[in-house]
């Protein structure tokens, strides 16, 4: 038997009644919390990579820990909440689809996946956040977020059985950036893009041709990452520091995988990045200045300000930052929960 269904409300108005959150914070009303977030212990048994794993973990047990709640939330739109929402709402059809909407949680917020069916999904949940395709309507792109996200909830379950089971209805939120994610996959296959992985510091450094695809692609639910489709960098790799060239311009990059608590294998710390920037702007010899993001930052970035052409050759720019990688002490820790 399928555990009972809870139904959806508002981060805001769930606050004072018992409710489970699926991958955001708990509020005040909330029993359970299934997140792999930083910060929040999982129930024992739950942990998992994604935040949808964890609720399908929870249906496995039967779902017994909320007590008498009766509503399921979250405190931001993406595609691991939606399917672990989903997984909540109508935990009958998420079962018979458990699969597909564990992958659309890691398309959204791993930006790989194992069926391109999921690929198209997590593209078009991020479409449905940009309000000129939105179907949720102008008044609640002018409210605050969390009434959008409210809307995009109640909009997206809606759909997302349709959206999984007949994805050519939904061809118009995804058809160009999965062409975009083709061509990127071109790309790599045919040696313009080029990837050494250094195994021991978990870091690839990845070299990118200027003629290669550079339209980007989505991540999370409604950013946009320009350059080589982040889903074809990040399927060429498993490692969870990237460091990208494209002609004299120079990324280094956290993957969201060292943000959350990851489960499925260990993974280095990040560290602080401000230090290497310094570094970095003292080589340059053309008054390029690098900017460091703080390593709490979902996906920390290493780069010029504003993109500014690097002076530096690319080998010189890696030394650097792969001393800084075995040398440094970690300076985010995800699984701390006290």
């Amino acid at each position: 038997m399928s555990p009972t269904a809870l139904h959806f409300e508002s981060y805001e108005q769930s606050a004072d009644r018992p409710n489970v959150v699926v991958d955001g914070s708990p509020n005040a009303g909330t029993v359970v919390t299934l997140t792999h977030w930083p910060g929040y212990p999982s129930p024992p048994g739950m942990e998992a990579d994604l935040s949808a794993q964890m609720a399908f973990h929870y249906l496995d047990r039967g779902a017994d820990l909320h007590g008498a709640a009766h509503v399921v939330t979250n405190n931001h739109f993406d595609q691991d909440g939606l399917a672990g929402v989903f997984a909540m709402v109508d935990p009958a059809a998420a079962l018979e689809r458990r699969t597909l909407l564990a992958d659309l949680a890691r398309a959204g917020d791993f930006a790989t996946y194992r069926d391109r069916r999921a690929a198209r999904a997590s593209m078009a949940i991020s479409a449905l956040t940009d309000a000129e395709r939105s179907p949720v309507g102008a008044d609640a792109f002018a409210g605050d977020y969390g009434h959008l996200c409210a809307a995009l909830y109640e909009a997206a379950l809606g759909v997302l059985v349709e959206l999984l089971d007949e994805p050519e209805r939904f061809r118009r939120l995804w058809k160009e950036e999965d062409e975009e994610l083709t061509a990127a996959e071109a790309a790599l296959a045919d040696g313009s893009v080029d990837v050494r992985e250094i195994g021991d510091i978990d870091l690839a450094v990845i070299r990118i041709d200027d003629a290669a695809p550079g339209g980007g692609g989505h991540r999370f639910g409604g950013r946009w990452a320009d350059g080589l489709h982040p889903m074809a960098l990040h399927q060429a790799t498993s490692c969870c520091r990237l460091l990208v060239a494209r002609g004299d311009r120079y990324t280094y990059t956290d993957r969201y995988e060292t943000w959350v608590q990851y489960r499925s294998r260990p993974l280095p710390r990040r560290i602080d990045l401000a230090p290497v920037a310094e570094e970095l702007t003292a080589e340059e010899q053309d008054g390029a200045v690098w900017q460091a993001a703080p390593p709490s930052e979902l996906t920390p970035e290493l780069r010029t300000i504003d993109g500014t052409p690097s002076s530096l050759a690319f080998d010189t720019v890696a030394a650097i930052v792969e001393r800084a990688l075995r040398t440094a002490p970690p300076a985010w820790d995800p699984y701390d929960t006290d």
